[in-house]
């Protein structure tokens, strides 16, 4: 009889939380390069926490809801320390529902959906990469 010290099952996980850390610091990465301080780690520890909580409770819990309930709102309160209100403006929004959204798609890979979570984060990459700066100064003034 052959014992692995790698179950087939586990290896899976692994591949799971592994496609979790690059696509979440994919969307880091981006983050970094506009100068936000949460960058690829950030990214990737997000995502892959949100997988492994969801592997963990999909494989392991009965009561499946719950788990998602608390990485949904775990991850609220982490973008809820990200937005700072300065005189007149506020900062930080993006990088809260960045958070979230990767959050999502680390839930996703969890779940074993792979390609929608792959998709979505080049869809995330798109409206990142979209510079809103560069818009307003197209714009026209009232």
């Amino acid at each position: 009889m052959y014992y692995s010290i790698f179950p087939p099952q586990q290896m899976t996980f692994i591949g799971q939380i592994l496609l979790a850390v690059i696509l979440g610091a994919v969307l880091g990465v981006q983050r970094e390069r506009w100068g936000k301080s949460a960058g690829p780690r950030t990214y990737a520890l997000v995502c892959a926490g949100a997988a492994l909580f969801t592997i963990l409770s999909f494989n392991f819990f009965a009561n499946t809801a719950i788990v998602a309930g608390a990485v949904v709102s775990g991850i609220g309160f982490l973008g809820a320390g990200t937005i700072l209100h300065k005189e007149n403006r506020i900062e930080g929004l993006t990088t809260a529902a960045g958070l979230w959204i990767v959050s999502a798609v680390g839930m996703a890979v969890g779940l074993q959906q792979y390609f929608l979570s792959i998709v979505t984060t080049f869809i995330i990459l798109i409206v990142l990469v979209a510079n809103d700066k560069s818009i307003k100064k197209n714009t026209p003034d009232k």
